[in-house]
């Protein structure tokens, strides 16, 4: 892998905002890290959850951009969890900790199946005012691999790091996209064994969310899945709206024919 490329604007947020601390559990090896940005007044901030191989930083464009319109932000990692259930009361512990009665969750790929979690967790005293959902999913078993989950604890770190990285997109990318991965890369690299390890096995943990339970919250979903139909027939979006380069690079990585054009 070549030169990671730091970006100017991670460099400042990295030097502007302190990153916490914080332990709620009894077990003193549960350390929450976050990053709070924002107005304090504000007491219902938008909160992000990373993915698999995120840390806290990862929302670093986010939080300098939400911030600077006056949002406040908090960006989190949250601890070693080996199931829904202790994750979600530790994320409520952290929430009267920091003295939020209700938030607005934003969660990445395993991020946000927690977020639902944690709102069907609530749902008799919500504690969760709307979902922001990106690459996420609502149920482990898209993975086939339930039968798996309680054996990641025994593997090595780079056998998980093998496991995440054989999720990221080995085709041709613009520059951009690009240095996004790198930077994704880097940030499991600074992972332990034992992070990974218990955020796989949270990622496919037998386990679903209970769509009843979360039928009141405003729920908005991200994702990239038309991309892969731009420059087609099938694309949902104006052909005005998207580049040339960019309509190579997804003919050079989805081996579009001219035929489907």
């Amino acid at each position: 892998m070549g030169e990671i490329k730091v970006s100017p604007d991670y460099n400042w947020f990295r030097g502007s905002v302190p990153l916490k601390k914080i332990i709620v559990d009894d077990d003193d090896s549960k350390i929450w890290s976050l990053y709070d940005a924002g107005p304090r007044s504000i007491r219902c901030p938008l909160i992000f959850l990373p993915p698999v191989s995120g840390t806290a930083d990862v929302f670093f464009r986010q939080i300098l951009a939400l911030t600077g319109w006056g949002y406040r932000v908090i960006a989190l990692q949250y601890p070693v969890y080996w199931d829904h259930l202790e994750f979600c009361d530790g994320f409520r512990k952290l929430l009267d900790h920091l003295q939020l009665d209700k938030v607005h969750l934003f969660g990445a790929s395993l991020g946000g199946f927690l977020a639902q979690k944690f709102a069907e967790y609530t749902h008799k005293s919500p504690r969760v005012h709307s979902l922001i959902l990106c690459n996420s999913f609502s149920d482990t078993s898209i993975f086939n691999q339930t039968w798996t989950a309680n054996s990641f604890w025994l593997m090595p770190a780079f056998m998980l790091k093998k496991i995440v990285l054989g999720n990221f997109s080995s085709g041709p990318v613009d520059p951009m996209m690009a240095d996004a991965i790198d930077f994704m890369v880097d940030r499991l690299e600074s992972l332990g064994q034992s992070e990974l390890a218990s955020r796989l096995t949270l990622n496919c943990q037998n386990s679903y969310v209970e769509p009843h339970k979360i039928r009141d919250i405003p729920v908005t979903i991200m994702d990239i899945h038309l991309l892969q139909f731009h420059g087609t027939k099938y694309a949902a979006i104006d052909p005005s709206m998207v580049s040339a380069e960019e309509l190579e690079v997804q003919k050079g990585s989805l081996g579009i024919s001219q035929e489907e054009q």
